[in-house]
This record gives C-alpha cells, structure tokens and sequence, in this order.
C-alpha cells in the first residue's frame, strides 16, 4: 500500500472512517442493552422509612 494506491485516497478514508464510527456505535448499542437486562447501568434509590 503506498502513497499513490486508490484505498489511501480522500474517498477511501472517508469510508473507512466511518465503517470504524459504525463499529463503535455497535460496539455502544450492544454495551447498552446488555446493561438494560441485567439492570445493571441503573442505580436504585433508597426509600426513607
């Protein structure tokens, strides 16, 4: 892959760019609902008695 090679070009990056920004929110998502079933991104309050 050198300097003059069509996958380094303005385009390429671009895609590449946001295959990878894809990933990530992916990556979140799935982070997320793993936490929304084992409730376990949520913390509980107390009741005062």
């Amino acid at each position: 892959m050198g300097k003059f090679d069509s996958r380094c070009s303005l385009k390429m990056r671009r895609k590449k760019r946001q295959a990878k920004l894809k990933e990530r929110l992916a990556r979140r998502m799935e982070a997320a609902k793993a936490a929304k079933k084992t409730d376990g991104g949520k913390k509980k309050k107390k009741k005062k008695s």
